[in-house]
Parts: C-alpha cells; sequence; structure tokens
C-alpha cells in the first residue's frame, strides 16, 4: 500500500533545552542538557544532592518527613536552575525508595504543589529499558555486546536490576530486592566490624541470588555489564582500556581483590582513603559484593563498566521527542517482548501478526481522521499480537482474561501506563464496545479513552478482516467513497466470513470514525 508522505525536517530549526531528574534511594540527581536539532545532546550541567530517601522506606515502609522535607527543598532548587538555562522540558522520574513507600501519593502531590513538577513512578522494567537504552547508544556493538548474551546489573540503593540482552535485544529482566541502602536498613550491620559486616552481608546476598539460575539464563551469560557509582569506582581504581570509549573493562581476580581489601574498612575509612563522600563509601561493600556474587553466576571472565545511568536514557527520551525521532531498537524490543509473552501463553501466533500488520496498516492510512501519535501505532500492534492470550485462560470470555494478562505483565520498553493502554484496547477487540460501566475504563482519564477507543476500533476491525485467511498488506486496498471506507481485497478466497465479522465488529469503528466499511474483492 500507498506510505503517507512525511515533511522533511527542518534542520534550521533551534536547540532545545531539556532536564532529566532521577529521584533515587540515597540522592537526588539532574542532568541538563540541549538538544540540537539533528539529535545531538550537550549536556550542560550534571547536579547530585544526597538524600537518604530509602533509609525510612526499607525501615518502615514510609517515607521519613525529615527526608521529604530535605527532598522538596532540592526540588526547588533545582527548579530553579531552570531559569537559569530556559529549559524547555522536563521529565522526573521516581524508583524503589518513593514506589515501595506506602505515603509515595503524598509525597508526589507535595512535590507537584511546591515545584510544579509531575514526577513520574517508574516501574522496573521501565528503569531497566532506560539504562540499556543509554548503553546501546553509547556503546554501540563494542565488546561483543550484540553477539554473546550479556546480562546488564546495575545495583542501587534500594533494587538491583537484572537484565539479559541476546543479539542487542533485552530478552528478560528480573528486579531483587538487594540495594546497598535496602541492606543496610535490614541487616542493621553498622554497628558491626567491617569483615563481620561483610560476612553478613555476603551470605544474604548468596540467599536472595540462589534461584537466579531457574528465571535467567546466567550459565549462558557471556559478557557482564555493570552501571552505578559504585560500579564506576572500580573502574577508576583497577579498570582497563577498551576499544570503546564508553566501557573499562576489570579482570575478575583483580575485581575480588578490591572487593576484599574494601570490606576490610569501615565506611569512615573507606572515604579517608580514596577520598570519598562519606554517603558513598556507606553504599561500597554492598554494591560490589552484588557485583562481585553475580558475576561468579556467569560466564564472563570480565566485568565491564559503563559511565551511563537511567538520566542518561531520560534525556535520550526527551531528545527524540523534541526531534520527533524514534528508538527503533528499542521498537524492537517492545515488539519482542510482546512475541514471547504471545507464544508463552500459546496464542496463534501466525494470526496475531496478520492482525498486527492489519491494526497498523488501518493506523497509517486513517493518520488523518485518527491524528494519533507514532508511538500510539507501536501501542496498537502489541495490543493485536496479545489480543488472544487470554484463550490460555479460557476461551470464553477471553478478551476479559486477555485484559487481566496484560495489565499485569512485563513489557520491556513500555511505562505502566502505556501497558494499560495496551490491556485496553486488547480487552475491546471483540464483544461489547467500551461502556460507562466497565469501571476500570471509566477511571481513565478522557484523553486516555479517547486514545483506546480509536485504537481499539482499528484493532476490531484488522481482527474482522482476519477472521477467514490470513490476508497480507499488499493484498489490501483502502479508498474513501463518502461515509464509507471501501476495503478491497485481492485473491479468490471466500470473504463471507469477513464480511460477516465486519458486520458485527464495525460498531465501534463507524462511532469513533464516522465511517461505514464495505469489504469488497478485486
Amino acid at each position: 500500500m500507498t506510505q503517507p508522505q512525511t515533511e522533511p525536517a527542518d534542520v534550521a530549526e533551534p536547540a532545545k533545552t531539556v532536564a532529566a531528574i532521577d529521584i533515587g534511594s540515597n540522592a537526588l540527581r539532574m542532568v541538563i542538557a540541549e538538544v540540537l536539532p539533528d539529535g545531538r545532546i550537550n549536556v550542560l550541567e550534571r547536579l547530585q544532592r544526597a538524600v537518604r530517601l530509602g533509609q525510612d522506606t526499607f525501615r518502615r515502609g514510609r517515607l521519613g518527613a525529615g527526608a521529604m522535607r530535605a527532598a522538596v527543598t532540592v526540588l526547588r532548587d533545582y527548579r530553579q536552575m531552570f531559569r537559569l538555562y530556559q529549559v524547555e522540558q522536563v521529565r522526573a522520574v521516581a524508583t524503589s525508595a518513593v514506589r515501595e513507600a506506602a505515603n509515595a501519593d503524598t509525597f508526589l502531590d507535595r512535590i507537584f504543589m511546591t515545584t510544579d513538577l509531575n514526577v513520574e513512578l517508574i516501574d522496573t522494567s521501565e528503569e531497566s529499558r532506560l539504562a540499556v537504552s543509554a548503553l546501546r547508544n553509547a556503546a554501540g556493538n563494542a565488546e561483543g555486546l550484540h553477539r554473546h548474551r550479556t546480562l546488564v546489573v546495575e545495583a542501587g540503593g534500594g533494587s538491583t536490576l537484572l537484565t539479559v540482552l541476546h543479539e542487542g535485544e533485552i530478552t528478560t529482566g528480573q528486579s531483587l530486592p538487594l540495594g546497598s541502602i535496602r541492606l543496610q536498613e535490614v541487616l542493621a550491620t553498622s554497628g558491626e566490624p567491617p569483615e563481620r559486616s561483610a560476612e553478613l552481608l555476603h551470605q544474604y546476598i548468596i540467599n536472595e541470588t540462589s534461584t537466579l539460575q531457574n528465571a535467567l539464563p546466567l550459565e549462558d551469560v557471556r559478557s557482564f555489564v555493570a552501571l552505578g557509582s559504585d560500579a564506576r569506582f572500580a573502574a577508576r581504581q583497577i579498570g582497563e582500556p577498551t576499544p570503546s570509549a564508553d566501557l573499562v573493562s576489570i579482570r575478575r581476580e583483580m575485581f575480588d581483590k578490591l572487593v576484599r581489601q574494601c570490606q576490610r574498612y569501615a565506611p569512615d575509612e573507606i572515604a579517608k582513603r580514596h577520598n570519598l563522600p562519606f554517603a558513598e563509601a556507606e553504599t561500597l561493600v554492598p554494591a560490589l559484593l552484588i557485583y562481585q556474587i553475580l558475576l561468579k553466576k556467569t560466564r564472563a571472565e570480565t566485568m565491564l563498566v559503563s559511565h551511563v545511568s537511567i538520566r542518561d536514557g531520560l534525556l535520550l527520551e526527551l531528545a527524540r521527542e523534541v526531534t520527533g525521532q524514534e528508538d527503533k531498537a528499542s521498537l524492537g524490543g517492545v515488539v519482542h517482548s510482546a512475541m514471547a509473552i504471545a507464544a508463552r501463553y500459546r496464542a496463534d501466533l501466525d494470526h496475531a501478526r496478520a492482525v498486527a500488520e492489519l491494526s497498523v496498516c488501518l493506523f497509517e492510512q486513517l493518520q488523518a481522521e485518527h491524528g494519533l501519535r507514532p508511538r500510539d501505532s507501536l501501542l496498537l500492534r502489541v495490543a493485536a499480537l496479545l489480543h488472544e492470550v487470554g484463550g490460555v485462560v479460557s476461551s470464553r470470555a477471553h478478551h476479559k482474561h486477555s485484559y487481566y494478562l496484560i495489565a499485569n505483565a512485563e513489557i520491556f520498553g513500555l511505562t505502566r501506563d502505556e501497558l494499560t493502554i495496551v490491556a485496553h484496547v486488547a480487552r475491546y477487540h471483540r464483544r461489547s464496545v467500551p461502556k460507562p460501566s466497565h469501571v476500570e475504563y471509566m477511571m481513565l482519564p478522557r484523553k486516555i479513552r479517547v486514545v483506546i477507543n480509536k485504537l481499539a476500533a482499528l484493532l476490531r476491525m484488522a481482527d474482522a478482516l482476519a477472521r477467514g485467511h490470513l490476508p497480507s498488506t499488499a493484498e489490501l486496498e483502502l479508498r474513501r467513497d463518502g461515509d464509507e471506507l471501501i476495503i478491497s481485497m485481492a485473491g479468490g478466497a471466500d470473504l463471507l466470513l469477513e464480511q460477516r465479522a465486519i458486520a458485527a465488529k464495525g460498531d465501534l469503528f463507524e462511532d469513533i470514525y464516522g465511517l461505514k466499511v464495505r469489504l469488497e474483492q478485486v
């Protein structure tokens, strides 16, 4: 089918200034950068202020009043920097310390009222996606990241993220409740002698990672990449250069030696010996032990350390947003993840692919009618790939089961809000259209409901077109004739099933787009 023409980019457009804020377990960090018209990023300022949000969350399940006050003060100061640099767009995210706190909503509301910052709570899969996106952008094909199965590990203050890459794409991942701040609060080792504290930490981490082999293919991992400030400390001490300017290599035996040295000393001694802030010295040994134990579970001979962080991933997202570019590698990872879920739930993959292609084809041809973003096309594709996964629960009302399975899944590359849209679009691929009695649907903002309606109408139509044989988009031709959308299908197949399906499912499409659908054979 003929694709719509796109306007050439205006290369004369001036650079735009953006900011990314990461509210972590032990610090609030911000990076300000300008995005050039071609998508290149020029970092202008990096800021970091220590605030132990995780200390109370991991001990009592709630953010402490003092930590919240300190965090709001820091964010107010960061906000002042926006005026100095004339920041045009901001994305602020919070991770495990806020995510797990019972009073998280109160804290986020307080931030919004005080600073006008809308902080987004992101889940672990989104954290992993942002970090891996930054790693791929910085390191490219270096050190066999696209040839070998790779484990990317980031030991943070509240959790440790593990992401497995195969041929450069995310295949699986897991979050462990192992973080340098969390371990200190759970084990209360601050009063123990350094070596005794390290022994307790070591045994606890061993226990918590003992079942990983059942969930992740660690025995096949040949490349190990560590992210985070503690890994960067090790790289400064014993790292060796690699062909990639972004990656530093650490031999396993040298890393073991460094860990043994560090665990002999208390945090204040580490701070003096290595000229570190006490807050960083305090988290060093727990984090290094996490990397060491995980490294030994793989076949990797070295540990590669990258300087990238979640903030670099956020900057890439902002750059793509302001320039209108798409991350093709990330899009491929989303589709790969969705296909893996479809296969796990024994969906008909041929039908899923056919419906996905038809859905996107309709999306592209009706761009003028729906006015949605390119990102919505990806959400539609994922919903189409997964629309029948509920059949693994029961063939009866499987659309409702699909909604539940998708809403509770993790698809690398999609945010929790995007996954909610996908789940609703898949839920409405058959039977009832959205109704006021559907509580989960009605709780969504009107703007999101409109997107769901537009995408679900396309999915219902694509599913109807794939009721009989599985057509390709090359067999279809669409044209408008007044208030009718005429779909011409090539080939000599009997179209009775498709025509009946269109008659049964065309109600939402007609309501949303104001068009009746007529299927013809060429």
